[in-house]
């Protein structure tokens, strides 16, 4: 990045229905984020009979409530999504938001989201095969008013999207990726790339070895986008701290430090989870607002590339 400063982004899981999400949305907004995120699960960490909404339309009732704030999927999951119903919902959102919309994408993991409609157990080379074919696909079709596609896991006829989306570039694509052939399509596809460093132990490893992970993934971003031929300043670069390190707001000074931290190694905009009551996430809102307000008052800013 070139001296700018580092965007500051919530993480709101979609489990709360009706006013008391609404005025979680406006919440975000009103503390100064400048995007907000959810999870697109069909299940995840909390209780089975906890709530659960789906996340695209959990953003839509989002966009109705907000005016400024980007949003977006943290991320979409091709273990039940198809990248043509996929991206006529984000042009529908895109417009709902007023040109807002961010449309985040993951291989999908494996484990309940990816059995409950049915189909085969995929190895993690093959989940890498249908994310290539997912990004490639869904880039066209946010981007060209016609697509025609054929490939191994999906398919497309004639599959005109009008209007597109409001940005003169089309809806932006956030890609998570740490292996090889997601850094490629990065470069490749993505207008923004996600990390939630070691996949394998989130929030699980010592801060010291989460930063040098980070700091490795930055270093293979960069070596694909040279490959590509693409600049690496071009790319933003997103870390969910939350998934990184161990309650990153326990103290407001702490929240500042790391975002610091993340600043510093390279990364242009950061993400930390709205703080529950309990569970996944738990945390006390009086300390996260004071932690973000302090963030507000004295933007965090990162070097040069």
């Amino acid at each position: 990045m070139t001296g700018g400063r580092v965007r500051l982004g919530a993480l709101v899981l979609p489990d709360r229905p009706g006013p008391g999400g609404a005025e979680v949305w406006r919440r975000v907004e009103d503390l100064g984020f400048d995007h907000a995120w959810t999870l697109d699960h069909l299940s995840w960490r909390l209780p089975p009979d906890a709530p659960w909404f789906d996340a695209l339309t959990t953003l839509t009732a989002a966009a109705a409530v907000t005016g400024r704030i980007e949003l977006g999927t943290l991320v979409v999951s091709p273990n039940f999504r198809h990248p043509v119903v996929t991206a006529r919902q984000a042009m529908t959102l895109d417009h709902v938001s007023g040109g807002r919309f961010v449309l985040g994408a993951g291989a999908g993991a494996a484990g309940a989201d990816s059995t409950a409609l049915g189909g085969p157990v995929l190895s993690p080379a093959e989940r890498a095969a249908r994310f290539e074919e997912f990004v490639s696909l869904t880039h066209s079709l946010l981007r060209e008013p016609t697509t025609t596609f054929d490939g191994r896991h999906y398919r497309a006829r004639e599959v005109r999207m009008v209007p597109g989306g409001l940005r003169p570039g089309g809806i932006p694509l956030a890609l998570a990726a740490t292996g090889p052939r997601g850094m490629r399509l990065v470069a490749e596809y993505g207008d923004t790339w996600i990390t939630i460093g070691d996949a394998r132990t989130p929030g699980g490893q010592y801060e010291r070895d989460a930063f040098r992970t980070l700091a490795r993934q930055l270093d293979r971003l960069a070596a694909a986008c040279e490959r590509a031929g693409r600049p690496p300043a071009g790319l933003r670069r997103l870390v969910n701290l939350s998934r990184v390190v161990a309650d990153p707001y326990g103290s407001p000074e702490r929240l500042v430090e790391l975002v610091g931290r993340c600043a510093d190694l390279g990364f242009t905009d950061v993400v930390v989870a709205w703080p529950r009551r309990d569970g996944v996430f738990a945390g006390d809102m009086s300390v996260f607002e004071e932690a973000v307000s302090r963030l507000r008052c004295g933007p965090v800013r990162g070097g040069n590339d």
